[in-house]
């Protein structure tokens, strides 16, 4: 398996903080370019969540993006876009960044259940927190379901600009009509909010302040200690 020099985004915001604007744009302009490849296959990755993305040194490329585990991928339909489901009623997903649809075990659930997902994954960026938080994984999946969020701006001190907000807000609609309608769509808009460029030398300048021991040659990643979530969501699979 390749070596990745680096930490996921789970570890990183919970070590130093939400990120600004400006980079968490970045690293999501990253995610959605590695999904707009898997769903121009017909593939469905079903678990983005921010252990699944990690963030590393390749090179002197610095906060390279990197999407892991498609564990819980399905193939889709590329004639209809539509997943090719089992009749089995089953949840697939992690609780916290799961869609409505799938939660619901919609058998017309497309690969839009990714962009809600890369929508809790950039409010979690943002502000530190997820979209909605519980005591139990049931009571998370049906928040979700039934719940409006709020803006990533309500939840945080740090200036999200009008954009960037509306951007999040639209991958967490609960109809899936009403999302971007793919990744590469969500790209698209990403790019048209008018944040600043992350710079190759603003991620480095970041690496040599906070992860010095991975900007040196030779250099490479050791076990991090991983921080136990308030809810339950280890497990990739759930069977209602």
């Amino acid at each position: 398996m390749e070596l990745l020099d680096g930490l996921d985004l789970e570890t990183l915001v919970r070590e130093f903080g939400p990120l600004p604007p400006v980079r968490a744009m970045h690293i999501v302009q990253q995610v959605c370019r590695s999904l707009a490849e898997a769903h121009g296959i017909g593939l469905i990755h079903r678990d983005i969540k921010p252990a699944n993305v990690y963030v590393c040194r390749m090179g002197v490329e610095y906060d390279f993006v990197k999407v892991l585990d498609f564990g819980l991928v399905k193939v889709s339909d590329q004639r209809s876009g539509k997943a090719l489901l089992t009749s089995d009623p089953v949840i697939m997903g992690t609780p916290a960044y799961m869609a409505p649809e799938a939660i619901l075990a919609d058998p017309t659930a497309d690969h839009r259940v990714d962009v809600y997902a890369v929508g809790c994954l950039a409010y979690f960026l943002l502000t530190g927190t997820r979209v909605f938080t519980a005591d139990t994984a049931m009571k998370l999946l049906m928040q979700h379901v039934q719940e409006e969020p709020v803006p990533p701006s309500s939840r945080t001190e740090l200036p999200i600009p009008p954009a960037v907000d509306d951007l999040v807000m639209s991958c967490l609609a609960k109809d899936p009509a009403l999302r971007p309608r793919d990744a590469e769509d969500l790209l698209r808009r990403s790019a048209a909010c008018g944040v600043a460029v992350w710079e190759r030398v603003d991620a480095k300048q970041w690496w040599e302040a906070h992860l010095p021991q991975l900007t040196k040659p030779g250099s490479f990643a050791l076990p991090r200690a991983v921080h136990a979530p308030v809810v339950p969501e280890n497990a990739s699979a759930a069977r209602v």
